[in-house]
């Protein structure tokens, strides 16, 4: 369980971030919604309606003090399934189904993904395709502002609460974090909050970096890294912390 501390940092953060949900989304649904709704047209996405164009994860409403964060999951941002009324909740498509039975899979990691793993996003702004993002930058000057606001905020709260829930992180799809990518804003940011203090810097030990859930590539990555020669032998946290690892100095260098 939390301690009472943690219990105040995580139902701050909560708050926050809820609030800044509401701020954005009065601000600029008008804008993003027929936008959003272009852009799915272009790339041939099946006609879905746009119920939240700024998602806040409901999920956070449903933790309590009684449960024992292990992870904090980092996703890009919300697709289809997750801004629609009905769901507002993070990797609830075939990604979060994967991820649910990875853990429910490896008893070992003694990790629910429904109950110890607090799930976030590099941007809460949705698209139904990751790269969209960079076509809702491109068509509006306050859009693209708000883009790179969110993953500001996002990056700093985020640090901030893994550091209070002393927890591990994971930053899960780092295709548009590479160079060019659409959060370079929030990888910059990430990377400045963790070498800001001490605390940070222990942190940044529990951080790690891994391919996607979707289309299995986090499984296929694992069992790639499972087979070489480095890793026979070792547990599996072993082996995630050493893959996730790998490509934190890839993603971030030392």
């Amino acid at each position: 369980f939390m301690t009472q501390q943690q219990w105040k940092a995580f139902c701050a953060f909560k708050k926050e971030f809820q609030d800044i949900c509401d701020l954005w989304k009065n601000k600029y649904s008008e804008i993003l919604k027929p936008l959003q709704k272009q852009i799915a047209n272009q790339d041939k996405v099946p006609e879905y309606p746009i119920e939240n164009p700024i998602v806040y994860n409901t999920a956070l409403d449903e933790v309590s003090q009684s449960d024992e964060i292990k992870l904090i999951l980092i996703g890009d941002n919300p697709g289809k399934n997750e801004q629609l009324e009905i769901n507002k909740k993070y990797l609830v498509g075939l990604s979060g189904k994967i991820a649910d039975n990875f853990f429910k899979k490896n008893i070992e990691l003694q990790t629910d993904f429904r109950k110890n793993v607090i799930i976030l996003n590099k941007t809460p702004i949705h698209t139904a395709k990751t790269k969209e993002l960079l076509f809702l930058a491109s068509q509006n000057k306050e859009i693209a502002e708000l883009i790179k606001t969110s993953q500001i905020w996002m990056a700093k709260k985020t640090v901030e609460l893994q550091i209070a829930l002393n927890c591990k992180m994971w930053l899960v799809g780092y295709a548009e974090v590479k160079e060019k990518g659409i959060f370079q804003e929030y990888k910059k940011t990430l990377f400045e909050e963790y070498q800001k203090n001490e605390d940070g810097k222990n942190a940044y030990k529990n951080f790690f970096v891994y391919q996607h859930f979707s289309m299995n590539r986090f499984l296929i990555d694992l069992n790639e890294f499972s087979s070489s020669k480095k890793s026979t032998n070792k547990t599996l946290e072993t082996k995630l912390n050493e893959l996730g690892t790998i490509h934190k100095k890839q993603i971030f260098g030392l």
